[in-house]
C-alpha cells in the first residue's frame, strides 16, 4: 500500500493510493542485476587456435581434364579429336573411369545444340561412374538484358 502525495491541497488527507509501490520491485531487480554481473565469467579477448605442426603439404597436382565438345550437328569431340559414335564415347569414358584418379569431364555445347545429345553425353559419363562432371562455357548464353551492368572505370 502506498500514500498518494499528488494532491497539494489535501496535505492532511492521507488516503491509501490504489497504485502499486514499485520501489521494492526495483530494489529486487537491482540486486539480481548485481548478482548477474558478479557471476558472469570474465571475457577473454583471445581466440584459441590449433595450428598445424610440421611442414606444409606438397602442392597438389592439377586434375586431368577431358573436354567434350558437342557441336550443332550432334558430333562429339574428345579433347579436340572426333568421337566416331556412341560406342566409341562409351569406350573412352570406360577407360577414363578405370583410371586410379578419374579425370574431370567438362562438357561444352554450342548454343543451338539439341538438348538430348548433351543429356546423353552427361548420362553416359555418369553411367560409367565418373563423378566430376561439369557443363562449361555457359557465360556465352547470357542475354545482354539479364547481364549485370558494366562498372564504370
Amino acid at each position: 500500500m502506498a500514500i498518494d502525495f499528488d494532491d497539494a491541497q489535501d496535505v492532511m488527507d492521507t488516503e491509501v493510493a490504489p497504485s502499486m509501490n514499485t520501489t521494492p520491485l526495483i530494489d529486487v531487480l537491482l540486486v539480481l542485476l548485481v548478482m548477474l554481473i558478479i557471476t558472469i565469467p570474465i571475457q577473454l579477448h583471445s581466440v584459441r587456435m590449433d595450428l598445424p605442426a610440421g611442414l606444409p603439404p606438397a602442392d597438389t597436382p592439377l586434375p586431368v581434364v577431358v573436354k567434350l565438345d558437342v557441336a550443332l550437328d550432334s558430333t562429339i569431340a574428345w579433347n579436340g579429336a572426333a568421337v566416331l559414335d556412341r560406342n566409341d564415347l562409351d569406350a573412352r569414358l570406360q577407360v577414363a573411369a578405370e583410371q586410379p584418379d578419374p579425370p574431370e569431364i567438362h562438357v561444352h555445347a554450342e548454343a543451338k545444340t539439341p538438348y538430348d545429345t548433351v543429356a546423353a553425353v552427361l548420362t553416359a559419363a555418369q553411367k560409367h561412374g565418373l563423378l566430376k562432371i561439369g557443363v562449361v562455357g555457359l557465360e556465352e548464353y547470357v542475354t545482354p538484358s539479364l547481364s549485370p551492368p558494366a562498372s564504370a572505370p
